[in-house]
Protein backbone atom coordinates (compact mmCIF):
# COMPACT_ATOMS: atom_id res chain seq x y z
CA UNK A 1 0.00 0.00 0.00
CA UNK A 2 1.07 3.59 -0.43
CA UNK A 3 2.03 5.89 2.43
CA UNK A 4 -1.15 7.16 4.13
CA UNK A 5 0.60 10.47 4.87
CA UNK A 6 1.17 10.99 1.15
CA UNK A 7 -2.50 10.33 0.45
CA UNK A 8 -3.64 12.78 3.14
CA UNK A 9 -1.17 15.53 2.33
CA UNK A 10 -1.01 15.27 -1.48
CA UNK A 11 -4.27 13.73 -2.70
CA UNK A 12 -4.11 15.53 -6.05
CA UNK A 13 -0.63 14.13 -6.70
CA UNK A 14 -1.83 10.60 -5.88
CA UNK A 15 -4.94 11.07 -8.02
CA UNK A 16 -2.90 12.22 -11.02
CA UNK A 17 -0.37 9.37 -10.66
CA UNK A 18 -3.12 6.74 -10.52
CA UNK A 19 -4.83 8.29 -13.53
CA UNK A 20 -1.74 7.37 -15.56
CA UNK A 21 -2.19 3.70 -14.65
CA UNK A 22 -4.96 1.44 -15.89
CA UNK A 23 -6.59 1.23 -12.46
CA UNK A 24 -9.46 3.32 -11.12
CA UNK A 25 -9.76 4.30 -7.48
CA UNK A 26 -12.15 6.74 -5.80
CA UNK A 27 -9.60 8.74 -3.82
CA UNK A 28 -12.24 11.05 -2.32
CA UNK A 29 -14.13 8.06 -0.94
CA UNK A 30 -10.96 6.63 0.60
CA UNK A 31 -10.20 9.98 2.25
CA UNK A 32 -13.76 10.20 3.61
CA UNK A 33 -13.45 6.70 5.07
CA UNK A 34 -10.10 7.64 6.58
CA UNK A 35 -11.62 10.73 8.23
CA UNK A 36 -14.58 8.73 9.53
CA UNK A 37 -12.27 6.05 10.89
CA UNK A 38 -10.08 8.57 12.69
CA UNK A 39 -13.15 10.24 14.19
CA UNK A 40 -14.52 6.93 15.46
CA UNK A 41 -11.14 5.91 16.89
CA UNK A 42 -10.88 9.24 18.71
CA UNK A 43 -14.40 8.90 20.11
CA UNK A 44 -13.65 5.36 21.32
CA UNK A 45 -10.38 6.44 22.94
CA UNK A 46 -12.07 9.38 24.65
CA UNK A 47 -14.85 7.13 25.94
CA UNK A 48 -12.32 4.70 27.44
CA UNK A 49 -10.37 7.58 28.96
CA UNK A 50 -13.56 8.98 30.52
CA UNK A 51 -14.41 5.54 31.86
CA UNK A 52 -10.98 5.19 33.48
CA UNK A 53 -11.26 8.65 35.05
CA UNK A 54 -14.75 7.89 36.38
CA UNK A 55 -13.54 4.56 37.75
CA UNK A 56 -10.77 6.34 39.62
CA UNK A 57 -13.26 8.79 41.11
CA UNK A 58 -15.61 5.96 42.07
CA UNK A 59 -12.78 4.13 43.85
CA UNK A 60 -12.42 7.11 46.19
CA UNK A 61 -16.09 6.93 47.27
CA UNK A 62 -17.22 4.93 50.34
CA UNK A 63 -18.32 1.51 49.12
CA UNK A 64 -22.08 0.98 49.51
CA UNK A 65 -22.80 4.71 49.82
CA UNK A 66 -25.58 6.20 47.69
CA UNK A 67 -22.94 8.10 45.72
CA UNK A 68 -20.98 4.88 45.10
CA UNK A 69 -24.07 2.99 43.91
CA UNK A 70 -24.99 5.81 41.58
CA UNK A 71 -21.44 5.83 40.22
CA UNK A 72 -21.60 2.05 39.60
CA UNK A 73 -24.69 2.50 37.42
CA UNK A 74 -22.96 5.29 35.56
CA UNK A 75 -19.87 3.17 35.08
CA UNK A 76 -21.88 0.36 33.48
CA UNK A 77 -23.43 2.82 31.05
CA UNK A 78 -20.03 4.29 30.23
CA UNK A 79 -18.50 0.83 29.69
CA UNK A 80 -21.34 -0.16 27.37
CA UNK A 81 -20.96 3.06 25.42
CA UNK A 82 -17.18 2.57 25.12
CA UNK A 83 -17.73 -0.94 23.75
CA UNK A 84 -20.23 0.38 21.22
CA UNK A 85 -17.81 3.07 20.07
CA UNK A 86 -14.94 0.57 19.82
CA UNK A 87 -17.09 -1.69 17.68
CA UNK A 88 -17.98 1.27 15.45
CA UNK A 89 -14.30 2.20 15.24
CA UNK A 90 -13.42 -1.36 14.24
CA UNK A 91 -16.10 -1.35 11.53
CA UNK A 92 -14.94 2.04 10.26
CA UNK A 93 -11.32 0.87 10.20
CA UNK A 94 -12.19 -2.29 8.26
CA UNK A 95 -14.12 -0.24 5.69
CA UNK A 96 -11.15 2.09 5.30
CA UNK A 97 -8.60 -0.72 5.02
CA UNK A 98 -10.62 -2.44 2.32
CA UNK A 99 -10.81 0.78 0.31
CA UNK A 100 -7.18 1.68 0.99
CA UNK A 101 -6.00 -1.69 -0.35
CA UNK A 102 -7.64 -0.84 -3.67
CA UNK A 103 -5.15 1.96 -4.32
CA UNK A 104 -2.35 0.78 -6.64
CA UNK A 105 1.28 1.68 -6.27
CA UNK A 106 2.34 4.94 -7.90
CA UNK A 107 4.57 4.81 -10.99
CA UNK A 108 8.12 6.01 -10.63
CA UNK A 109 8.82 9.32 -12.44
CA UNK A 110 11.16 7.47 -14.82
CA UNK A 111 8.31 5.31 -16.17
CA UNK A 112 7.09 6.49 -19.61
CA UNK A 113 3.52 7.76 -19.57
CA UNK A 114 1.22 5.77 -21.84
CA UNK A 115 -2.18 4.15 -22.04
CA UNK A 116 -1.26 0.59 -22.94
CA UNK A 117 1.17 -1.89 -24.48
CA UNK A 118 1.47 0.03 -27.75
CA UNK A 119 3.21 2.82 -25.84
CA UNK A 120 5.84 0.66 -24.14
CA UNK A 121 9.38 1.72 -25.05
CA UNK A 122 12.02 -0.61 -26.47
CA UNK A 123 14.99 0.11 -24.22
CA UNK A 124 17.47 -2.29 -25.82
CA UNK A 125 17.80 -5.39 -27.99
CA UNK A 126 20.27 -8.27 -28.17
CA UNK A 127 20.85 -10.70 -31.00
CA UNK A 128 19.48 -10.52 -34.52
CA UNK A 129 15.75 -11.11 -34.77
CA UNK A 130 16.03 -10.49 -38.51
CA UNK A 131 18.57 -13.27 -39.02
CA UNK A 132 17.73 -16.12 -41.37
CA UNK A 133 16.06 -19.04 -39.60
CA UNK A 134 15.50 -21.23 -42.67
CA UNK A 135 14.04 -24.23 -40.84
CA UNK A 136 12.02 -22.45 -38.15
CA UNK A 137 8.45 -23.56 -37.54
CA UNK A 138 5.92 -22.63 -34.87
CA UNK A 139 6.83 -25.07 -32.11
CA UNK A 140 3.35 -26.60 -32.14
CA UNK A 141 3.78 -27.45 -35.86
CA UNK A 142 7.01 -29.42 -35.40
CA UNK A 143 6.02 -32.98 -36.48
CA UNK A 144 7.18 -34.72 -33.28
CA UNK A 145 6.08 -31.95 -30.88
CA UNK A 146 2.93 -33.66 -29.60
CA UNK A 147 4.80 -36.87 -28.81
CA UNK A 148 7.10 -34.94 -26.46
CA UNK A 149 4.59 -32.46 -25.02
CA UNK A 150 1.26 -34.22 -24.75
CA UNK A 151 -1.56 -31.71 -24.48
CA UNK A 152 -4.31 -34.22 -25.33
CA UNK A 153 -3.58 -36.45 -22.36
CA UNK A 154 -3.18 -33.37 -20.21
CA UNK A 155 -6.70 -32.32 -21.16
CA UNK A 156 -7.97 -35.80 -20.28
CA UNK A 157 -6.19 -35.76 -16.94
CA UNK A 158 -6.63 -32.17 -15.75
CA UNK A 159 -7.94 -29.86 -18.46
CA UNK A 160 -6.59 -27.50 -21.10
CA UNK A 161 -3.28 -25.86 -20.28
CA UNK A 162 -1.85 -28.74 -18.22
CA UNK A 163 0.41 -30.73 -20.59
CA UNK A 164 2.58 -33.76 -19.93
CA UNK A 165 6.29 -33.37 -20.79
CA UNK A 166 7.60 -36.75 -21.92
CA UNK A 167 11.06 -38.28 -22.12
CA UNK A 168 13.78 -35.99 -23.40
CA UNK A 169 11.42 -33.00 -23.21
CA UNK A 170 10.92 -33.57 -19.49
CA UNK A 171 14.71 -33.69 -19.15
CA UNK A 172 15.04 -30.47 -21.16
CA UNK A 173 12.59 -28.72 -18.81
CA UNK A 174 14.62 -29.94 -15.85
CA UNK A 175 17.83 -28.82 -17.56
CA UNK A 176 16.40 -25.33 -18.02
CA UNK A 177 15.38 -25.11 -14.36
CA UNK A 178 18.81 -26.33 -13.23
CA UNK A 179 20.51 -23.83 -15.52
CA UNK A 180 18.36 -20.95 -14.30
CA UNK A 181 19.05 -21.82 -10.66
CA UNK A 182 22.78 -22.17 -11.24
CA UNK A 183 22.94 -18.80 -12.99
CA UNK A 184 21.08 -17.23 -10.10
CA UNK A 185 23.45 -18.83 -7.58
CA UNK A 186 26.48 -17.51 -9.46
CA UNK A 187 24.91 -14.05 -9.36
CA UNK A 188 24.61 -14.17 -5.57
CA UNK A 189 21.02 -15.36 -5.04
CA UNK A 190 20.45 -17.90 -2.28
CA UNK A 191 18.05 -20.68 -3.24
CA UNK A 192 14.91 -21.40 -1.24
CA UNK A 193 12.27 -24.05 -1.88
CA UNK A 194 8.98 -22.42 -0.82
CA UNK A 195 5.41 -23.64 -0.35
CA UNK A 196 3.30 -23.61 -3.52
CA UNK A 197 0.19 -22.52 -1.61
CA UNK A 198 -0.27 -19.29 0.35
CA UNK A 199 -2.93 -17.83 2.59
CA UNK A 200 -4.91 -14.67 1.89
CA UNK A 201 -2.63 -12.55 4.08
CA UNK A 202 0.37 -13.47 1.95
CA UNK A 203 -1.47 -12.84 -1.32
CA UNK A 204 -2.64 -9.48 0.02
CA UNK A 205 0.88 -8.51 1.07
CA UNK A 206 2.28 -8.89 -2.44
CA UNK A 207 -0.72 -7.28 -4.15
CA UNK A 208 -2.35 -10.33 -5.75
CA UNK A 209 -5.33 -9.53 -3.55
CA UNK A 210 -7.49 -7.57 -4.07
CA UNK A 211 -6.45 -7.45 -7.74
CA UNK A 212 -6.02 -10.91 -9.26
CA UNK A 213 -8.63 -13.02 -7.46
CA UNK A 214 -9.98 -14.23 -10.79
CA UNK A 215 -6.57 -15.42 -11.96
CA UNK A 216 -5.72 -17.63 -8.98
CA UNK A 217 -6.81 -21.15 -8.12
CA UNK A 218 -8.22 -21.25 -4.60
CA UNK A 219 -9.13 -23.93 -2.07
CA UNK A 220 -12.05 -22.11 -0.48
CA UNK A 221 -12.42 -24.67 2.31
CA UNK A 222 -8.84 -24.20 3.49
CA UNK A 223 -8.52 -20.57 2.42
CA UNK A 224 -5.36 -21.31 0.44
CA UNK A 225 -4.30 -20.14 -3.02
CA UNK A 226 -2.07 -21.98 -5.50
CA UNK A 227 0.75 -19.55 -6.20
CA UNK A 228 0.83 -17.67 -9.53
CA UNK A 229 4.56 -17.05 -8.96
CA UNK A 230 7.18 -17.80 -6.30
CA UNK A 231 7.25 -14.06 -5.66
CA UNK A 232 4.30 -14.49 -3.31
CA UNK A 233 5.67 -17.00 -0.77
CA UNK A 234 9.27 -15.80 -1.02
CA UNK A 235 8.45 -12.12 -0.44
CA UNK A 236 6.42 -13.14 2.61
CA UNK A 237 9.43 -14.93 4.10
CA UNK A 238 10.19 -11.72 6.05
CA UNK A 239 6.60 -10.60 6.67
CA UNK A 240 6.21 -8.72 9.99
CA UNK A 241 9.98 -8.69 10.58
CA UNK A 242 12.58 -5.96 11.08
CA UNK A 243 15.84 -6.60 9.23
CA UNK A 244 19.31 -5.29 10.00
CA UNK A 245 20.39 -2.76 7.40
CA UNK A 246 23.74 -4.52 6.93
CA UNK A 247 21.83 -7.57 5.67
CA UNK A 248 20.59 -5.64 2.64
CA UNK A 249 20.25 -6.32 -0.17
CA UNK A 250 18.96 -9.82 0.52
CA UNK A 251 18.77 -11.88 -2.68
CA UNK A 252 16.85 -15.13 -3.05
CA UNK A 253 15.89 -17.40 -5.94
CA UNK A 254 13.23 -20.09 -6.02
CA UNK A 255 11.99 -22.70 -8.44
CA UNK A 256 8.27 -23.56 -8.29
CA UNK A 257 5.47 -24.69 -10.51
CA UNK A 258 3.12 -21.74 -11.02
CA UNK A 259 -0.63 -21.78 -11.52
CA UNK A 260 -2.72 -19.18 -13.34
CA UNK A 261 -6.29 -19.44 -14.53
CA UNK A 262 -5.75 -16.95 -17.37
CA UNK A 263 -9.51 -16.57 -17.71
CA UNK A 264 -10.69 -15.48 -21.13
CA UNK A 265 -7.46 -16.43 -22.96
CA UNK A 266 -8.00 -17.88 -26.41
CA UNK A 267 -6.84 -17.66 -30.01
CA UNK A 268 -3.75 -18.55 -32.02
CA UNK A 269 -1.46 -16.45 -29.83
CA UNK A 270 -2.03 -18.80 -26.88
CA UNK A 271 -1.46 -22.08 -28.75
CA UNK A 272 1.06 -24.64 -27.56
CA UNK A 273 3.45 -23.36 -24.92
CA UNK A 274 2.50 -19.72 -25.35
CA UNK A 275 0.09 -19.76 -22.43
CA UNK A 276 -0.43 -22.50 -19.85
CA UNK A 277 -2.32 -22.83 -16.59
CA UNK A 278 0.60 -24.67 -14.96
CA UNK A 279 4.21 -23.84 -15.77
CA UNK A 280 7.69 -23.93 -14.24
CA UNK A 281 9.57 -20.79 -13.34
CA UNK A 282 12.59 -19.60 -11.40
CA UNK A 283 11.94 -16.35 -9.56
CA UNK A 284 14.50 -13.82 -8.34
CA UNK A 285 13.54 -11.73 -5.29
CA UNK A 286 15.32 -8.85 -3.55
CA UNK A 287 14.79 -6.87 -0.36
CA UNK A 288 16.68 -3.56 -0.39
CA UNK A 289 16.88 -0.23 1.38
CA UNK A 290 14.93 2.73 0.08
CA UNK A 291 17.93 4.42 -1.55
CA UNK A 292 19.33 1.60 -3.67
CA UNK A 293 16.28 -0.19 -5.04
CA UNK A 294 16.39 1.38 -8.50
CA UNK A 295 20.06 0.45 -8.91
CA UNK A 296 19.22 -3.07 -7.74
CA UNK A 297 16.47 -3.24 -10.37
CA UNK A 298 19.03 -2.58 -13.10
CA UNK A 299 21.28 -5.32 -11.69
CA UNK A 300 18.34 -7.71 -11.59
CA UNK A 301 17.52 -6.98 -15.23
CA UNK A 302 21.18 -7.47 -16.20
CA UNK A 303 21.21 -10.86 -14.44
CA UNK A 304 18.22 -12.03 -16.48
CA UNK A 305 19.66 -10.67 -19.72
CA UNK A 306 22.91 -12.57 -19.17
CA UNK A 307 20.95 -15.80 -18.79
CA UNK A 308 19.11 -15.19 -22.07
CA UNK A 309 22.36 -14.43 -23.86
CA UNK A 310 23.81 -17.79 -22.83
CA UNK A 311 20.72 -19.43 -24.31
CA UNK A 312 21.53 -17.68 -27.63
CA UNK A 313 18.02 -16.25 -27.92
CA UNK A 314 17.47 -12.81 -29.47
CA UNK A 315 15.53 -10.63 -27.06
CA UNK A 316 14.38 -7.11 -26.41
CA UNK A 317 13.88 -5.15 -23.21
CA UNK A 318 10.72 -3.06 -22.86
CA UNK A 319 10.31 -0.18 -20.45
CA UNK A 320 6.67 -0.64 -19.55
CA UNK A 321 4.54 2.47 -19.68
CA UNK A 322 2.28 3.65 -16.86
CA UNK A 323 -0.80 2.13 -18.47
CA UNK A 324 0.76 -1.32 -18.73
CA UNK A 325 2.58 -1.81 -15.42
CA UNK A 326 0.93 -3.93 -12.77
CA UNK A 327 -1.08 -2.98 -9.70
CA UNK A 328 1.80 -3.13 -7.16
CA UNK A 329 4.54 -2.04 -9.58
CA UNK A 330 6.44 1.24 -9.47
CA UNK A 331 8.70 0.37 -12.42
CA UNK A 332 8.77 -2.64 -14.69
CA UNK A 333 10.86 -4.06 -17.50
CA UNK A 334 9.55 -6.88 -19.68
CA UNK A 335 12.01 -9.11 -21.51
CA UNK A 336 10.75 -10.76 -24.68
CA UNK A 337 12.48 -13.41 -26.79
CA UNK A 338 12.00 -13.66 -30.53
CA UNK A 339 10.33 -16.91 -31.63
CA UNK A 340 11.35 -17.29 -35.27
CA UNK A 341 8.71 -19.87 -36.18
CA UNK A 342 5.80 -17.73 -35.03
CA UNK A 343 7.65 -14.52 -35.94
CA UNK A 344 6.53 -13.12 -32.59
CA UNK A 345 8.05 -11.67 -29.46
CA UNK A 346 7.23 -13.77 -26.39
CA UNK A 347 7.45 -12.39 -22.87
CA UNK A 348 9.68 -14.55 -20.68
CA UNK A 349 10.43 -12.23 -17.76
CA UNK A 350 9.18 -9.17 -15.93
CA UNK A 351 11.70 -7.38 -13.73
CA UNK A 352 9.97 -5.05 -11.30
CA UNK A 353 10.53 -2.64 -8.45
CA UNK A 354 7.60 -2.38 -6.04
CA UNK A 355 9.37 0.25 -3.91
CA UNK A 356 7.79 0.18 -0.41
CA UNK A 357 4.32 -0.91 -1.60
CA UNK A 358 4.54 -4.64 -0.86
CA UNK A 359 6.75 -4.21 2.19
CA UNK A 360 4.32 -1.76 3.80
CA UNK A 361 1.51 -4.28 3.34
CA UNK A 362 3.73 -7.07 4.62
CA UNK A 363 5.25 -5.13 7.53
CA UNK A 364 8.81 -5.71 6.27
CA UNK A 365 11.18 -3.09 7.67
CA UNK A 366 14.86 -2.49 8.37
CA UNK A 367 16.60 -0.33 10.95
CA UNK A 368 18.02 2.96 9.71
CA UNK A 369 21.18 4.66 11.02
CA UNK A 370 19.24 6.05 13.99
CA UNK A 371 17.85 2.63 14.84
CA UNK A 372 14.32 3.52 13.78
CA UNK A 373 12.47 1.07 11.49
CA UNK A 374 12.13 2.05 7.82
CA UNK A 375 9.89 0.28 5.31
CA UNK A 376 12.01 -1.88 2.98
CA UNK A 377 11.77 -2.01 -0.80
CA UNK A 378 11.04 -5.26 -2.65
CA UNK A 379 11.91 -6.32 -6.19
CA UNK A 380 11.51 -9.44 -8.26
CA UNK A 381 11.96 -10.84 -11.72
CA UNK A 382 11.47 -14.06 -13.62
CA UNK A 383 14.79 -15.70 -14.08
CA UNK A 384 13.23 -17.33 -16.16
CA UNK A 385 9.82 -18.85 -17.02
CA UNK A 386 10.26 -22.17 -18.84
CA UNK A 387 7.45 -22.52 -21.44
CA UNK A 388 8.12 -19.58 -23.77
CA UNK A 389 11.89 -19.95 -23.44
CA UNK A 390 11.39 -23.58 -24.45
CA UNK A 391 9.14 -22.51 -27.34
CA UNK A 392 11.81 -20.13 -28.66
CA UNK A 393 14.52 -22.79 -28.35
CA UNK A 394 12.41 -25.29 -30.30
CA UNK A 395 11.65 -22.77 -33.05
CA UNK A 396 14.98 -20.96 -33.38
CA UNK A 397 17.22 -24.03 -33.04
CA UNK A 398 15.26 -26.29 -35.40
CA UNK A 399 17.69 -27.95 -37.83
CA UNK A 400 17.41 -29.06 -41.45
CA UNK A 401 16.96 -32.70 -40.43
CA UNK A 402 13.99 -31.84 -38.17
CA UNK A 403 15.78 -32.11 -34.85
CA UNK A 404 16.40 -29.27 -32.40
CA UNK A 405 19.91 -28.39 -31.29
CA UNK A 406 20.22 -28.06 -27.51
CA UNK A 407 21.93 -24.79 -26.50
CA UNK A 408 25.50 -25.39 -25.34
CA UNK A 409 24.75 -24.04 -21.87
CA UNK A 410 22.18 -26.83 -21.29
CA UNK A 411 24.18 -29.78 -22.55
CA UNK A 412 25.82 -30.26 -19.15
CA UNK A 413 22.40 -31.33 -17.82
CA UNK A 414 21.00 -32.91 -21.01
CA UNK A 415 24.09 -34.90 -22.02
CA UNK A 416 22.92 -34.80 -25.63
CA UNK A 417 23.32 -32.30 -28.45
CA UNK A 418 19.95 -32.77 -30.19
CA UNK A 419 16.39 -33.66 -29.32
CA UNK A 420 13.53 -34.79 -31.52
CA UNK A 421 13.29 -37.05 -34.52
CA UNK A 422 15.24 -36.73 -37.76
CA UNK A 423 13.19 -36.71 -40.94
Amino acid sequence: MIDIKLLREQPDFVRAAIANKKFKTDIDSVLELDAARRTKITEAEQARAAQKAANKEMAALPKGSPEFLTAVKGMKAMANRAKELEAEAKTADEAFQEAFLSIPNLPDPSVPVGKGEDENVVASTWGDADADYPYALPHFDIPWFESRIDFARGVKTAGAGFPFYVGEMARLVRALVNFFLEEARLNGYEEVLPPIVVNAESATATGQLPDKEGQMYVDEKEGLYLIPTAEVPVTNFYRDEILDSDQLPIMRCAYTPCFRREAGSWGAHVRGLNRLHQFDKVELVKWTDADSSMQELEKLRENVEATLQKLELPYRVLRMCTGDIGFPHAKQYDLEVFAAGQKRWLEVSSCSNFTDFQARRAGIRYRGPDGKPITAHTLNGSGLAVPRVLAAILENHLQADGRVKVPACLQHWMQQEYIGEAK
